[in-house]
């Protein structure tokens, strides 16, 4: 009988260690960090084609389980692989992994079947992915057979970032009995994990049937079973985005797949429900910090990892980034110094892990630098912010082919629009009408008004803002194509 395998990626994270390059409105799962592609579409096509490693394996079309503020770009990235209908759910607070596998389960038994769940990170670096796959596929075997299965890395080296796995006896010739979950440790204990064969690292994937996953759920975390059932049946559905109710899904515990389930598993061992762990070798990074960015990276004859206009006299073992200007450097050795539109990171490598405390100071002081990039984006497009002063703003807006802004009025802020490129559709109160290249209009503060770009190319305005109030805040719509409530534009 045909084992079908149902991916469940897991994209909740927002990335604040890779600050400035990942921000909370678009995290590093989103960005292509170590390769051509994004790590979340990196992620979504190693799930695929496990019929051509095992024949009696079909793997279905993945789920997504993320944030309700990313749900526009995870939509379009499964668009670009050909997966435009798959239901995504969204959660409206982030409740770390266990909340999220049992929404995953939830839904992936409504369509009638049993399938064995793929529970996995969207933000991890897996490079050997024929490895990883056949991995899957004999986890898949135990996991029809009644196991759960949790997928752990062979140590490279001492880690006192990641949790670790213990083993026991070998289940086959891949797999071992889990033993138990063992918390971050400190530097002398994770020599010793190390030079162990009985420690791995925790990799954070799962696989397992889902009606194991839910009888394991309701046994240790009744609670959460309840309250995400609740949260699902009270939900509604808008598109391929299925949401959760959100009075309900608040008051959810926030806890890890490992806390909720696994680590009790580890204890209470029984015949019906048993827990193992296949141990991987295939170049596996959580991009967790900016040191572990630049060993996954290249390094020329220095150490150094270098991307963009970058300059390197007599520096040693740096990760140096610049995404818009000339970065040069001149005897220094161990840094982090990663440049953007906005910001400029500057670290020893012996501080990587400190870095989330900019963002906490960001974040304390009201700054928009942790939450967005300069260039910002939305379903119909992005907007990236050029020149600003107390009164006055310039922005670039670049609209996609056939999309179109909310219906919407400012009650403090006139817009000037300029069209340098393509054609714009424009709404200003009763008149409709179309500009083309170099043509502009204005709308005055207080009337309504739509921007919508009709052609085969995209359409680019600059918009000059002008007002007492310039926020992305100020926005009465009302009507939008994309069922948007609280998002600005």
């Amino acid at each position: 009988m045909e084992i079908q395998v149902q991916p469940i990626v897991l994209s909740g994270g927002s990335g604040t260690r890779l600050w400035p390059l990942s921000r909370e409105a678009y995290p590093k799962q989103f960005l292509s960090l170590a390769g051509s592609q994004s790590l979340l579409t990196e992620t979504l096509l190693r799930t695929e084609q496990l019929e051509a490693v095992d024949a009696g394996i079909r793997s279905l079309p993945p789920l997504v389980v993320c944030n309700e503020a990313h749900r526009f770009l995870v939509a379009e990235q499964l668009r670009l692989i050909g997966f435009e209908d798959n239901p995504i759910i969204l959660e409206p607070f982030g409740r770390n992994t266990a909340p999220a596998a049992t929404l995953g389960a939830k839904l992936a038994l409504q369509s009638g079947t049993d399938p064995i769940l793929a529970i996995m990170p969207s933000d991890h670096v897996i490079n050997d992915v024929a490895t990883f796959r056949a991995l899957l596929t004999h986890g898949a075997r135990l996991a029809d057979q009644g196991q759960v299965v949790t997928f752990g890395i062979k140590p490279i080296q001492p880690e006192t970032g990641f949790g670790y796995i213990r083993t026991g006896d070998a289940v086959d010739e891949k797999a071992s009995v889990l033993v138990a979950f063992v918390e971050k440790p400190d530097l002398a204990t994770a020599k010793a994990y190390s030079a162990s064969e009985e420690y791995v690292w925790n990799s954070g994937i799962f696989v397992m049937r889902a009606s194991i996953w839910l009888q394991a759920a309701e046994k240790y975390c009744p609670d959460i079973l309840d309250i995400c059932t609740r949260a699902l049946d009270e939900g509604s559905k808008d598109g391929q985005f299925i949401r959760v109710c959100p009075n309900i899904f608040n008051s959810c515990a926030n806890m890890s797949i490992d806390n909720a389930v696994m680590e009790k598993l580890a204890k209470h061992h029984s015949d019906s429900v048993r827990a193992s762990v296949l141990t991987m070798d295939v170049g596996w990074s959580d991009l967790g910090s900016w040191s572990a960015m630049r060993n996954v990276q290249k390094q020329d004859d220095a150490g150094n990892v270098i991307q963009g206009d970058v300059f390197a006299k007599d520096t040693r073992n740096s990760l140096l980034y610049s995404q818009n200007r000339f970065l040069a450097t001149i005897g220094v050795n161990d840094l982090i110094v990663i440049e953007t539109a906005d910001a400029v990171l500057v670290a020893h490598h012996d501080s990587a892990q400190d870095i989330k405390s900019i963002t906490q100071y960001l974040k304390s002081e009201d700054r928009s630098e942790y939450l967005f990039h300069r260039k910002v984006y939305r379903p119909w497009g992005n907007y990236e912010t050029i020149d600003k002063g107390a009164r006055d703003q310039v922005k670039r807006l670049t609209v996609k082919p056939g999309a179109m802004l909310s219906s919407q009025m400012h009650h403090h802020r006139a817009e000037h629009w300029i069209v340098v490129s393509g054609t714009a559709r424009v709404t200003k109160g009763e008149e409709c009408f179309l500009l083309g290249e170099n043509q502009s209009t204005y709308i005055p503060l207080g009337v309504t008004h739509r921007l919508e770009n009709p052609g085969a190319i995209d359409l680019e305005i600059i918009e000059v803002q002008s007002g007492s109030y310039l926020s992305e805040d100020d926005i009465v719509r009302f009507e939008d194509r994309y069922n948007r409530v609280e998002d600005p534009k």
